[in-house]
């Protein structure tokens, strides 16, 4: 039996409303608001041809739930994202819609696993940095493209910003007189990061050669808006020139730059601040990888080891 088409539009109209408050008042970015909605949908889904009511679902529905979702294999990692969703949709509806109890409030969820961040040592993101301007460009391409692809790895390094904040600069981002760039990061919540001296020279050759003097910074072959999948098949390309061996995201970039910053003893505030991490907690985790790199060269270098 189908659930009834007016009693079916109640519940959907409860989950937009959710959405447009989250996207209108917190300001959840769209890829938040696409997982909040695929929770949404996949809870409903689950529950087969006649779901119960958002507000009459009963903790021990989530508790199955959980648990056909670690039988399916699906990761704790994503386990948690997905619950995450499902605990900010009721307690939405707690707070602005009037239900008593939030079902999912009190679920145990799968601890997550730790695997520490695979990070580049100096040496190999050196061999990255060097690799645009030593590595022959397709015949077709703007005689600026290996610059811009220098550009785009030196500024990675240099800031630590993320790939949607990286494709999202502006030239009007950037400030050669204090050194700094804004980024617009999660949340709409802005930061000032400096920038290094090699990433501000690479970033002044390629817009020289380019000619780019205001709007996007970073330009396709066609001078539009540079894509995230654009620059994830830019760092894949000197990637596979390079002797590395290992697969690196722009994230990994990202994880290296943090790493390296507190090897050289930038304390964990200033770290977590570049980043721009609402949390301590999410940034503790590089000093984890920074005792391990330690712990290695140590077990190699000391005599008595």
């Amino acid at each position: 039996m189908v659930k009834d088409p007016a009693a079916q539009n109640q519940e959907d109209f409860l989950v937009e409303n959710f959405l447009e408050f989250m996207e209108v008042e917190r300001a959840a970015s769209p890829r938040t608001l696409a997982n909040y909605r695929d929770a949404l949908r996949r809870f409903s889904a689950w529950q087969g041809d006649t779901p119960s009511p958002w507000a009459k679902a009963h903790p021990d529905d989530f508790r199955r739930y959980l648990f056909d979702l670690m039988k399916a294999g699906m990761s704790r990692a994503t386990v948690r994202l997905h619950f995450a969703s499902l605990r900010s949709f009721y307690r939405y509806l707690t707070r602005r819609c009037g239900l008593e109890n939030n079902p999912v409030a009190d679920i145990l969820l799968p601890k997550l696993e730790k695997k520490l961040p695979v990070i580049l040592t100096e040496s190999q993101m050196l061999e990255m940095l060097e690799l645009p301007l030593k590595t022959e460009q397709a015949r077709q391409a703007p005689s600026w493209i290996g610059h811009r692809d220098a550009a785009v790895l030196e500024l990675f390094y240099s800031t630590g910003i993320r790939l949607a904040e990286l494709v999202a600069l502006n030239v009007a981002d950037i400030d050669p007189h204090t050194e700094t760039l804004r980024v617009m990061g999660k949340g709409s919540k802005e930061r000032v990061c400096p920038i290094g001296t090699p990433a501000l020279e690479a970033l002044n050759h390629y817009r020289h050669r380019a000619g780019i003097n205001e709007g996007a910074l970073f330009l396709s072959k066609l001078r539009r808006r540079i894509t995230s999948r654009a620059v994830s098949n830019i760092l894949k390309k000197y990637l596979d020139a390079s002797g590395i061996g290992i697969q690196v995201s722009p994230h990994k970039l990202r994880h290296s730059f943090a790493t390296h910053m507190l090897d050289h003893g930038a304390d964990l505030r200033t770290v977590q601040t570049l980043l721009g991490h609402a949390s301590l907690s999410t940034t503790q985790i590089y000093t984890h990888v920074s005792v391990e790199r330690m712990k290695k060269v140590y077990d190699l270098s000391h005599p008595r080891a």
